[in-house]
């Protein structure tokens, strides 16, 4: 008598089950994660302010809980432009640098058909 894996009930549940199991990661391996939705980043320092084409989205509605010790100023998250996409920078609570500084914010300005990036920086005030 001959030993015939392929009857075997058992086996032949095994082996679809695992061939399932095979095409389905590879099928998953060419997922494409959707440019719409928001990635968290931390801020760069120094980072270069090319112009873009394509328009920050809407600033993410944040929530700014309480200052974490006193004299702490709010620095609001912005869109940064990374990987060809552009990319929340979540907001954090920081310190200024001296007292009766202020914070100045990033933001995007219109120029040469395109966006440009002007990094926050404090600032006397």
């Amino acid at each position: 008598m001959s030993y015939r894996p392929l009857s075997c009930p058992l086996f032949r549940h095994r082996l679809v089950t695992a061939a399932l199991l095979a095409g389905a990661s590879l099928a998953l391996a060419g997922c494409v994660v959707s440019p719409g939705r928001v990635v968290v980043q931390p801020p760069r320092v120094g980072f270069a302010s090319e112009v873009v084409v394509v328009a920050p989205p809407a600033p993410v509605i944040e929530t700014v809980g309480v200052a974490p010790y006193p004299g702490y100023v709010w620095v609001g998250g912005y869109w940064n432009w990374s990987g060809g996409r552009h990319v929340w920078v979540p907001g954090r609570w920081d310190a200024p640098p001296h007292p009766g500084w202020r914070w100045a914010p990033h933001h995007w300005e219109h120029v040469d058909g395109g966006y440009r990036l002007h990094e926050g920086h404090w600032e006397r005030h």
